[in-house]
């Protein structure tokens, strides 16, 4: 992923603490690793993070400058 800063410009900020930052997608932009569009986009912060989920999801994940980031994908 080369500009992550450009595909954040299209995405709704969502949640933003220590651990993660989180947005959503509301303009059906494309994950980067599968070409579908995603559901939100969670840059996890620290080296250890943990992620607590209410639902099933299917996960798409890259590095950018150290820090994970997830696709989700609602099935």
């Amino acid at each position: 992923m080369d500009d992550l800063d450009e595909l954040i410009a299209y995405l709704t900020p969502r949640e933003d603490n220590e651990a993660i930052t989180s947005y959503q997608n509301t303009t059906a932009v494309t994950c980067p690793a599968c070409d579908e569009p995603f559901d939100d986009l969670v840059v996890c912060n620290q080296e250890f993070t943990s992620l607590e989920l209410d639902y099933e999801l299917d996960l798409c994940t890259t590095v950018h400058d150290g820090n994970v980031l997830l696709f989700t994908h609602k099935p």
